[in-house]
């Protein structure tokens, strides 16, 4: 982990030595709609990584002699629980939106009046988010689950080739990408709050 570690402060230090240049490239970019104040005037300590081991559940000598603080262990493990399953939803809709996206739009848009190229990483890099969603995912959220699922079946079967040759079939993956897209920002937008139950006393209802 400490190797992590390094590797996230090396590259944040990169980050760091070509901040300005960022910042004047967004505020070209953006013109009028450019807010410094969207950016932070440094980037110390905003990067670091922290591995802890939390306990599951507090421990059960706390009910019979402090019953308060047991509920407040009860209620901090429950929350940091709750904090991790968001922080992990996030990162996987985020994750297909932007692939499901990225892919839609090299398959519908034009460049010099002709379709646009794109590679076979395009496809290969869901296969690889299928697998890494099918290995972690946690089943906590039957919405994102039906979505990973409705944009595995768009593109089984089908190899890169064949969307390069079939016009219609590249009009019909894109569609049902972009559909996915949609649905995934909408639930982006309006994630309602969980209830996560364990077993052993360590739950409840937000």
């Amino acid at each position: 982990m400490v190797q992590y570690r390094q590797q996230l402060q090396s590259a944040a230090s990169e980050l760091a030595s070509q901040y300005d240049q960022i910042k004047a490239e967004a505020q070209r970019r953006l013109g009028t709609l450019f807010n410094a104040s969207d950016y932070p005037t440094t980037l110390d300590g905003l990067f670091d990584l922290e591995v802890t081991y939390p306990a599951i559940e507090p421990p059960s000598y706390l009910l019979a002699l402090h019953p308060d603080v047991y509920q407040a262990e009860q209620a901090r493990v429950r929350e940091r629980f709750e904090s991790a399953v968001e922080l992990a939803e996030q990162a996987f809709a985020t994750e297909l939106q932007r692939l499901t996206a990225h892919l839609a739009e090299r398959l519908t848009g034009l460049h010099d009046g002709q379709p646009k190229v794109f590679r076979d990483s395009a496809v290969e890099n869901l296969r690889e988010f299928f697998e890494r969603f099918r290995r972690l995912n946690i089943r906590s959220s039957s919405e994102l689950d039906m979505l990973v699922e409705e944009a595995q079946q768009v593109i089984t079967g089908i190899e890169p080739q064949q969307l390069r040759d079939s016009v219609r079939l590249r009009q019909m993956v894109a569609r049902d990408f972009e559909q996915i897209q949609a649905s995934v920002g909408e639930m982006l937008v309006d994630r309602p709050r969980r209830t996560i139950l364990r077993r052993g006393g360590v739950g409840g209802a937000v």
